[in-house]
């Protein structure tokens, strides 16, 4: 059964919006803009409406599949649009004071350690820390710094807020959160889970609740936008002010959120996220992990995709040269099939691939390394966090007994029109001793394979010679008693 509004928890509330009661919200509305409307939602604010400043932070609270709590997580409004938040619990700085109008714990210690001046980005903060203190208990330093990455602050400074944050996630109390919960529990489960339908004199939005019927909302609209995180696509909502006129929301289809491992590969579905993924990959495949801890913020990481990410085909996107040196495979769907390609070929130009119009990305296959495998990952950008990168790369080396290269695979973003390799550098190395000689004398060949552009966060000869010095560190990170 198909249902045209959407219903979700706020306010200890059961909130139901039908798009065709004439009032004033579309598909594409962010959750941002929506809680602006409001008169009793202020708090949640728009700085840079596009998943930067975090001031527009809220919290969601979602069932778990596994045992049916609630678990949350912090995201950026401004890049929800409002259906993706059904049978969700909407949080956001309003909700933090009890019923009595006592503080929470993170805003008392906010306030007892001076953690706001001018306040504007003060609700967003809140957020994060709430999500913090609903998450960890006793954060080290390194996530509390992870935590608050996606939140910016121009004029208090982040060592006050970083306190309070320590200072309140410590062996955290129940709070009153906790003590609603089975009530809560329960207007979330009363929700519906038909799909969704919504039809508008300007829009047409699906929500598939399986996989064989997105693939059918495909066939049937293969012009439509998919999205699942939206972190990419809602920007051209909010800065490039498009009518995204047919969205299939894939972002509820459980199918797609599925990790499975055997003793040769990782299989990770299309729909996990990122911070998602970050558990499932730290041991096994530590380069790819490096590379998450610097992607995006927190916030980002809890709504972007991994195959969203894969989709954009973004020259610069960050996992995509790592993914390459692992030799990860791409699952791609429709009526007609299943098919797999190797990732390396799957890109075709700036933002193209071989994903036809019919098609979902399902899966990403990464094989396990062999011991004898060297990979690692590399990021160059402005800032470490919260960054697009100037140049990324993925580097993977196999060596034999005697110092000799057997393979190389040398993965580049930020050097072409798409995330590629330096096949005429592999070529060179390959054979050849693994010493600092063979790596100079390919630097050149760097050069030869690629022509970068300038733009603003970087020249092409910044770039040519960011990716010269990327394989020269390289070398000497695995080179061999440094010869």
């Amino acid at each position: 059964m198909n249902t045209s509004s959407v219903a979700f928890v706020l306010g200890g509330r059961t909130i139901t919006l039908d798009f065709h009661d004439g009032g004033g919200y579309t598909p594409t509305t962010t959750v941002l803009n929506y809680l602006r409307s409001l008169p009793d939602r202020k708090g949640t604010k728009e700085g840079c409406a596009e998943g930067d400043c975090g001031a527009c932070t809220v919290v969601l609270g979602e069932l778990s599949p596994r045992d049916g709590t609630i678990r949350y997580r912090a995201v950026d409004s401004c890049l929800l649009f409002l259906p993706m938040i059904h049978g969700k619990q909407l949080i956001t700085v309003e909700d933090l004071r009890d019923e009595n109008g006592t503080m929470h714990s993170v805003q008392t210690a906010m306030v007892e350690t001076d953690g706001s001046q001018c306040g504007y980005c003060t609700p967003g903060f809140m957020m994060s820390l709430f999500s913090l203190y609903k998450n960890s208990n006793h954060p080290s330093r390194l996530d509390i710094d992870d935590a608050l990455t996606g939140n910016l602050c121009r004029c208090t400074g982040y060592r006050p807020i970083v306190e309070a944050a320590a200072r309140s996630c410590v062996n955290p109390s129940s709070d009153h959160f906790t003590r609603d919960e089975t009530r809560i529990r329960g207007l979330l489960g009363s929700i519906g889970h038909a799909s969704i339908h919504i039809r508008t004199a300007t829009h047409e939005y699906f929500r598939p609740t399986s996989l064989g019927e997105a693939i059918s909302l495909k066939h049937q609209h293969p012009e439509a936008v998919v999205i699942s995180g939206a972190t990419d696509t809602a920007l051209r909502v909010t800065k490039n002010h498009e009518t995204l006129r047919t969205i299939i929301d894939i972002s509820d289809l459980d199918e797609l959120k599925t990790v499975s491992e055997d003793e040769n590969s990782l299989r990770i579905g299309a729909g996990v996220s990122l911070q998602n993924l970050v558990s499932c990959v730290k041991d096994s495949f530590p380069a790819l992990y490096d590379m998450l801890n610097v992607f995006g913020s927190l916030q980002i990481r809890n709504m972007a995709t991994l195959g969203g990410n894969l989709a954009t085909a973004s020259p610069i996107g960050d996992t995509l040269p790592v993914l390459m040196a692992y030799g990860a495979k791409i699952t791609l769907e429709s009526l007609n099939g299943r098919r797999e390609l190797p990732l390396d070929t799957f890109f075709t130009g700036y933002r193209t691939t071989q994903r036809k119009t019919d098609e979902f990305i399902t899966s990403l296959t990464i094989p396990k390394p062999s011991p004898d495998d060297v990979i690692r990952s590399y990021k160059v950008s402005k800032r470490r966090d919260l960054d697009i990168s100037t140049v990324s790369a993925g580097f993977k080396l196999e060596l034999d007994n005697g110092g000799v290269v057997n393979s190389v695979t040398l993965a580049y973003g930020g050097m072409a029109p798409k995330t590629q390799r330096a096949l005429s550098t592999e070529e060179f190395l390959t054979g050849k001793p693994w010493s600092r000689d063979t790596v100079e004398n390919a630097l050149d060949r760097v050069d030869r394979d690629f022509s970068p552009i300038s733009d603003v966060r970087g020249s092409a000869e910044f770039r040519r010679a960011v990716a010269r010095n990327l394989l020269l560190k390289f070398w000497s990170e695995t080179g061999t008693n440094g010869e």
